[in-house]
């Protein structure tokens, strides 16, 4: 997987929607929009409206927030997720930061 951190939203959009298996073209029929304005945004030419932002949002799994650079948390939905299966994924995280810490 690409970290993204270092990633202005154009470039954010593009490695997102890649991550998905997307085209330009498919990420525009699932936005109702035209292949030209995704293009545009991730050519850095116009930004996303922000309803739009929102739907990129849900569609990647980020928050709104990281999509502009604001916050450098990713979101992980968990939804239909059991409790456990919940807990199995906090366990992971937590491990993975304690190894960065060693």
């Amino acid at each position: 997987m690409v970290s993204l951190e270092k990633y202005q939203l154009p470039e954010k959009i593009k490695a997102l929607r890649e991550q998905l298996g997307l085209t330009q073209a498919e990420l525009a029929r699932r936005l109702g929009l035209t292949r030209a304005s995704v293009n545009g945004w991730e050519m850095g030419l116009v930004v996303p409206s922000t309803s739009m932002l929102v739907e990129l949002s849900k569609l990647f799994g980020v928050s709104a927030d990281y999509l502009l650079g604001i916050a450098q948390n990713s979101v992980i939905s968990v939804n239909g997720l059991t409790p456990d299966e919940v807990a199995i994924l906090v366990q992971l995280v937590k491990r993975f930061q304690m190894d960065r810490e060693m």
